[in-house]
């Protein structure tokens, strides 16, 4: 089994990455990617699929703190992670189409339907996640800036763990930095992209982002669960938080997206760093002044919850209520809502038309037999009078 991976990985290119002043120094040396079945599988693609696995399984142990239903979570992040993908792509692509110093006359339809060429860019996963949350938010009556507040500290699982994809491709690496930095690195494949002397050691860019989003998640994971005071703003602290390193990372690297002479993702973490955390201390200031609650404390959270355990026991009440919030896995819908909240599918509902039928078919039965004990009665009052009569 080992042969056949080893024979299957040398259909890639092998690579070598070295770190001199790191650890008394040392080379690693590895494929890009394996063979699976004849396909050819990328560590790249294995390391995002990876970090949103462990993110969604991050995410599902703690929605319920945050007022959210593990079914209906699953329905918003199937929705994000498709938005995400086609946001980070479109991003790209945008930006990668645009640029004048690429020196490529890119086509952004062709740019676009070639992925395995690669080419994903966060901050459209970012965009592209969050208004594809927001719609499936609004489908399935889940309260959109709590979740935003749960999916953020899933991107930033999915950041420490899918730049490391960068570092298998030997991407996202930043300029020239000083002989004797401990984090410098070097290889064949970088010096030649870069026009470098050989040896050059440079800034390991996704490793900066990766240690980064670690430490920001680990911060924002213990501050959630104490200090959190208003819906949104673990949202609005790791935009601004990401914002601020991505900002300062962007600066050192050499292949950024570029906007005339401004890169781009370096204008946005900038812009949403500083916006954010004005939002931040101007929303915590107004929850303190009208005394907002969270949604998980609400009475609208406990009455969700209450509907869904229901709705769990009692399949014919979960139909009913995925009539009025449909899944989006689901065909169900309800065009017609009633003020008691039923919908009018429901109203028409085969089992309950059949009990109605047995109900008009038993009063029809009781109505008869009342005839019948009149009749009766009828002829003995008039066998009494012909009694009395003679």
């Amino acid at each position: 089994m080992i042969n056949t991976l080893i024979s299957a990985a040398s259909a890639f290119k092998e690579v070598e990455l070295t770190f001199p002043n790191l650890f008394g120094g040392f080379t690693i040396s590895y494929f890009q990617g394996f063979e699976l079945f004849g396909i050819k599988i990328y560590w790249y693609g294995v390391l995002i699929t990876i970090g949103v696995i462990l993110a969604y399984l991050y995410a599902s142990r703690r929605a319920e703190s945050f007022g959210i239903g593990r079914e209906r979570m699953f329905d918003v992040v199937f929705v994000a992670l498709i938005c995400g993908f086609l946001g980070a792509r479109i991003y790209y692509c945008v930006f990668q189409t645009l640029d004048p110093n690429s020196g490529i006359d890119y086509d952004f339809v062709t740019t676009f339907t070639t992925i395995r060429d690669g080419g994903l860019a966060i901050y459209g996963g970012v965009i592209g996640g969050f208004l594809g949350g927001f719609i499936a938010c609004r489908v399935r009556k889940v309260n959109f800036r709590a979740m935003a507040d749960l999916a953020s500290l899933g991107f930033l699982i999915g950041q420490t763990i899918g730049r490391w994809g960068n570092f298998i491709n030997q991407e996202a690496f930043g300029a020239t930095c000083e002989p004797d930095w401990i984090f410098g690195m070097t290889s064949v494949d970088i010096v030649a992209r870069d026009h470098l002397a050989a040896g050059t050691l440079v800034h390991p860019c996704f490793l900066y982002e990766s240690v980064w989003c670690l430490l920001g998640f680990i911060g924002l994971h213990f501050y959630s669960k104490k200090l959190r005071t208003f819906d949104g703003e673990i949202m609005l602290m790791y935009l601004a938080w990401y914002g601020l390193g991505r900002a300062w990372i962007e600066g050192l690297r050499t292949d950024s997206l570029m906007a005339g002479q401004f890169k781009i993702s370096q204008v946005v973490a900038a812009i949403c760093f500083v916006v954010c955390t004005v939002l931040v201390i101007v929303f915590k200031i107004l929850t303190e002044k009208k005394n907002i609650p969270l949604y998980v404390t609400t009475d609208a959270w406990k009455e969700q919850q209450a509907s869904d355990l229901e709705a769990a026991k009692n399949p014919r009440k979960k139909k009913k209520e995925e009539k009025l919030a449909p899944s989006i896995l689901s065909a169900d819908s309800a065009d017609v809502t009633l003020n008691d909240g039923s919908s009018a599918e429901d109203s028409a509902d085969p089992e309950e038309d059949t009990t109605g039928e047995e109900s008009g078919e038993s009063a029809e039965e009781t109505a008869e037999d009342s005839d019948d004990a009149a009749g009766e009665t009828d002829e003995n009052t008039e066998t009494t009078d012909e009694s009395e009569e003679q």
